[in-house]
């Protein structure tokens, strides 16, 4: 039987990332995330609707994301979503649905706006740069007129 598990959201932050170190040395970050919908009701009437989720990422992700998000700040995540159980001391039996962060893009432009105002080179992409050479002319046709600028 066929399945999927992938989830595509766009929201704020509604906490400043808590990125810790595991017990292997690994780095972990978790953070709230708001997602807001408007609509109108069956009556015209504008609504907003709120929904929070919790994300967790691991490894290079939750490093990244822990040094350049904030409260407030606008994130695409995409992830999976995975299901957490465990007893409470009562011994009553929990669980609670949580997004592990695959990948993530920056959505506002908080970040173009730093890099203008304080601007560094970025590096070129070695696989794009290649040294070319002018290229000769292969043979000379006597028909053609050497004026022509075109």
């Amino acid at each position: 039987m066929a399945s999927l598990n992938k989830v595509l959201l766009i929201g704020n932050l509604t906490r400043d990332p808590d990125v810790k170190m595991m017990t292997n040395g690994r780095p972990v970050c978790n953070f709230g995330l708001a997602l807001n919908r408007s609509y109108k009701d069956s009556e015209g009437n504008r609504k907003d609707e709120t929904t929070f989720v919790d994300v967790e990422c691991f490894g290079p992700r939750a490093e990244a994301v822990g040094r350049f998000f904030t409260k407030g700040r606008a994130i695409f995540v995409e992830g999976r979503l995975k299901l957490d159980q465990w007893e409470s001391k009562e011994g009553e039996k929990r669980s609670a649905i949580r997004v592990v962060l695959d990948n993530f893009e920056f959505v506002d432009s908080r970040q173009d706006s730093q890099t203008q105002t304080n601007p560094s080179p970025s590096p070129a992409p070695e696989a794009s740069v290649q040294a070319v050479s002018p290229e000769e002319p292969k043979t000379s046709d006597p028909d053609l007129d050497e004026d022509v600028p075109f």
